[in-house]
């Protein structure tokens, strides 16, 4: 994220009186004609970003659009909410992010520059709102989850533009702007909208065969796409081949592991649906802070598998406690799934970093870690410019600094994630919000019309409630 911001405020200094500036693209001649063309829209075809960043923007639709829609579908009687809030929450949200992020990041003279990475930035700030909705899934009305989308952007991006503009860290993948401050922002909410009637279980808080199937539709597209979610804003070349290929490496580590460990913690030795459906996915969140450095196939392989682990653990014991004891109803297990990954992923970027040497990366070492580069007027850089001639002056930072940087922002996104979710769940406590009774939570027929085949389709079998299989 870092680097298309830095990137993109060069691109945007350079065009000055556009009024519509395309993203990525070499800079014009500073003279008012070709202000004019570029106002017109005559650029040179080829160089137009679209062909870089669409492909990208559009594997990230399919996982915000489909991956998050199906995947929240799992509950017997609430289908028709998990996709269609998704839908609505996140076309909402990427129109807000726009605005929000754009007057943050790419103001500039009295416009807000948009292009298509604007919107791969608001799509991530998207799958922040959805990754929180995961936590109180079920037990929110419509009116509740816009409000709460309306209260998260804002408070996401002034964190985003805090940390990329003053604590200059390294997170390609988001593991701490995305994952971290979206687990703890939900699990801010859920606190406050504890429901203690809950904790024994509801229910219609429990699954079918089909909603099982449609949920694993939704992790298939999650898991398909996950390299271009962690890939698109890095630098193109080296960078971005390293984060695709780490990121397959997790996913696949996760996977197999997943499905071993489903079926040794099972008391009759089968697999359960609920851990194919979160658990394999892992692998994508924990190689995500470090997911363009050189961290070895190996380490990606071995990334995979710890947070395999320690989610896999988190759902089978963590989450039953966190409801019990700390007033924590974490209905999609987000704490499993993006807190504690996101956890491991840091803490494996911060050992990268300080394990990154001139003598690995060679020059590129002050393009994977800018900040690290000497700064201007540093004879250095000119030495260095001569061999990357688009190397831009750093802070000149060392690893042990840059490693702190990391860890400050760790914290302070944890705690401005967690208030902010905290005064946000205050709000939607607020009366005349349509907040569903604990008797009708998880059930479509409070908001949608349903077919008549609902309550045949429906119809009440036994069947183990999804955290507590």
């Amino acid at each position: 994220m870092h680097h298309a911001q830095k990137l993109n405020e060069v691109i945007v200094k350079k065009s000055q009186e556009a009024k519509l500036v395309l993203l990525n693209m070499p800079g014009p001649p500073k003279n008012h004609d070709a202000n004019a063309l570029l106002q017109n829209n005559q650029t040179r075809p080829m160089e137009n970003s679209l062909y870089q960043n669409y492909p990208f923007f559009a594997d990230i639709q399919v996982m915000i659009f489909l991956g998050f829609g199906c995947l929240l579908a799992f509950f017997r009687h609430y289908g028709f909410g998990g996709m269609a809030f998704n839908f609505l929450i996140a076309t909402f949200t990427i129109q807000w992010a726009i605005l929000v992020q754009g007057f943050f990041q790419f103001y500039y003279d009295g416009k807000i520059h948009l292009g298509v990475l604007n919107l791969i930035n608001a799509e991530f700030a998207c799958a922040v709102v959805l990754i929180s909705f995961g936590a109180v899934l079920g037990k929110t009305s419509p009116v509740q989850l816009l409000i709460m989308a309306l209260l998260e952007i804002p408070v996401f991006g002034v964190t985003e533009w805090a940390v990329v503009k003053y604590l200059k860290i390294n997170d390609a993948g988001g593991s701490i702007l995305i994952h971290i401050f979206a687990c703890y922002f939900g699990l801010g909410v859920t606190f406050v909208l504890y429901r203690p009637s809950l904790n024994e279980g509801h229910p219609k808080e429990s699954t079918s065969y089909q909603s099982d199937l449609l949920s694993v539709m939704g992790t298939l597209f999650l898991w398909v796409f996950w390299p271009s979610f962690n890939s698109a804003l890095t630098f193109k070349g080296d960078d971005q081949h390293r984060a695709i290929l780490h990121t397959f490496i997790g996913l696949s580590a996760s996977t197999i592991t997943a499905f071993a460990l489903s079926s040794m913690l099972s008391k009759n030795g089968k697999i359960s649906m609920a851990d194919v459906q979160n658990v394999t996915l892992a692998g994508g969140v924990t190689v995500g802070a470090s997911v363009d450095m050189m961290i070895s196939p190996a380490a990606a392989y071995v990334l995979g598998i710890l947070g395999c682990i320690a989610c896999m653990l988190g759902y089978k014991y963590l989450s039953p406690f966190l409801a019990r004891r700390l007033r924590l109803q974490d209905q999609c297990g987000i704490h499993n799934l993006h807190g504690l990954t996101g956890l491991i992923s840091s803490l494996a970027g911060i050992c990268a970093i300080l394990l990154a040497t001139e003598e690995t990366y060679g020059p590129s070492l002050y393009q994977t870690f800018s900040h690290r580069a000497p700064p201007e007027g540093d004879p250095l850089l000119a030495e260095l410019q001569e061999l990357i001639p688009d190397l831009e002056a750093g802070l000149g930072r060392t690893a042990r600094e840059q490693a702190l940087f990391q860890v400050a922002a760790v914290f302070g996104t944890i705690a401005v994630a967690a208030v902010g979710g905290l005064l946000t769940g205050v709000v939607l406590k607020l009366p005349y919000l349509a907040s569903p009774s604990d008797e009708i939570c998880f059930d479509d027929e409070l908001f949608f019309n349903v077919p008549p085949d609902y309550s045949c389709v429906n119809d009440p079998i036994v069947s183990p409630a999804r955290l507590t299989e």
